[in-house]
């Protein structure tokens, strides 16, 4: 298929998971992508990765901090100047940390917001520029999660951010339907990735019990919630939130074994 040919895709927060999974899907689509990581290294290797597995030279590793305004501003430059133009920008970069509410550090939580708000808000300013110069009526994806509206234990700050971009794709597309850009923002629930599993070998099998559809969801579910975003049939969907999760937040129990403070997501990065 070649759904989005000749389109220009930026993702960032690609080297793993489900910003990995949404590059290769738009490179099988056809379009030119830019997959960003903070790790320059793991950047490379998923660009070349998804390029063998498409068999062609779509995907370019663009290296970077989210959390740094100028980084992105390059990113976009660089990319906007290779591809020739820029139509879907998903701002996918977040980090998770768990922390216990009364002892969580000004550290911790300067970082997170740095990372999923200012990043996710600044990614979308600079993709929005881009496209109102270029006359391009694009399409702008943030990445919620259903810790944004359900609260959950030790997930305070990172639940506030995720919060804060579900308001932040209503306001945004309020100010950009009339240069014809859409802004969403997909909600995944439980998503099984290597992030997950290193937070709980058992996740697959404790969400599953909790999830009204009876199973995790996975990267392709996302994956399908953002090319329909998109797509051109989603021309008149903005300012909305796509929950992606199964029905777990029709009541939302946490599984008896999940561990209230996972060793991987509860370390500062």
């Amino acid at each position: 298929m070649n759904t989005f040919a000749g389109k220009a895709v930026l993702v960032t927060g690609a080297g793993t998971g489900i910003g990995y999974a949404l590059c290769q899907a738009f490179a099988s689509e056809g379009a030119a992508v830019a997959l960003n990581d903070i790790d320059p290294d793991l950047c490379a290797r998923a660009a070349q990765q998804i390029n063998s597995a498409v068999g062609a030279e779509r995907v370019a590793p663009y290296a970077g901090d989210i959390a740094d305004v100028e980084a992105i501003r390059s990113i976009f430059q660089r990319f906007t100047e290779a591809a020739g133009r820029l139509d879907i920008v998903i701002a996918n970069a977040g980090i998770t940390n768990y922390g216990n509410f009364l002892t969580y550090t000004p550290d911790a939580f300067d970082r997170l917001t740095s990372v999923n708000l200012r990043g996710s808000f600044f990614t979308a300013q600079t993709a929005a520029n881009s496209m109102i110069k270029a006359r391009i009526p694009g399409r702008i994806i943030l990445m919620s999660s259903v810790t944004g509206i359900q609260a959950h234990a030790n997930l305070e700050g990172y639940g506030i951010t995720k919060a804060g971009i579900r308001m932040m794709a209503r306001g945004i597309a309020l100010d950009l339907g009339k240069y014809g850009i859409t802004v969403n923002a997909i909600c995944p629930g439980a998503t099984l990735t290597e992030r997950t599993l290193l937070d709980d070998p058992n996740y697959e099998a404790n969400w599953a019990g909790v999830t009204p559809t009876g199973r995790v969801g996975n990267v392709e579910d996302i994956v399908a919630a953002a090319l329909y975003l998109a797509s051109p049939q989603a021309r008149h969907v903005t300012g909305q939130t796509l929950v992606v999760d199964g029905g777990w937040t029709l009541q939302s129990p946490l599984p008896s074994a999940h561990p209230d403070l996972p060793e991987y997501s509860s370390q500062l990065r």
